[in-house]
């Protein structure tokens, strides 16, 4: 009986992370209201990615700063993720990807619940990716006895879809 109860509790899929990321494509003024815009809308500090190599026709050199992330966990990231579902209202299934993952793109981030317009930022798009994981996970991540995850304890499509549906009630199509 315990252990049929212990390999349920193993199986339960939980949200490990939402990363949202804001492509600027440029240093500078738009880079600064990139980063004040994912401070208002998670209120946590972004990080600062650069270029990873030189592109002439666009002006861009390796090293420049020309994205902003920012990672949220636990129950922040459940407290975000509920909001874009609001703004989203439907997830298509494309979305998803083999190994439970969920990307989707927000064209407007004042779309989500709570994000009044600034002007002095403006309007931006982002990207927001969500990884979902299963107790056990670590055993990947760890960097002492690193082991892989068992592929019937692997969350695929149709988990992750399903898991959607149950937490957040949200339509996949």
């Amino acid at each position: 009986m315990s252990e049929q109860m212990m390999a349920g509790d193993m199986k339960k899929i939980s949200v490990d992370k939402v990363v949202i990321n804001i492509g600027v494509g440029k240093s500078g003024e738009p880079m600064e209201k990139a980063k004040k815009a994912l401070l208002e809308l998670t209120g946590q500090k972004p990080a600062v990615r650069g270029a990873k190599k030189t592109v002439r026709d666009f002006g861009i050199h390796k090293g420049e700063p020309i994205g902003a992330l920012v990672t949220l966990r636990r129950e922040q990231a459940i407290e975000f993720l509920k909001r874009v579902i609001v703004a989203k209202k439907v997830l298509k299934e494309s979305s998803f990807d083999n190994f439970g993952n969920l990307s989707l793109g927000i064209h407007e981030h004042i779309d989500i619940p709570g994000t009044k317009y600034n002007p002095d930022i403006g309007i931006f798009g982002m990207d927001v990716n969500v990884v979902l994981a299963r107790p056990g996970y670590r055993t990947a991540r760890r960097s002492r006895k690193r082991t892989r995850i068992g592929k019937e304890h692997r969350i695929n499509k149709e988990e992750a879809i399903n898991f959607f549906r149950e937490q957040f009630g949200v339509d996949v199509q």
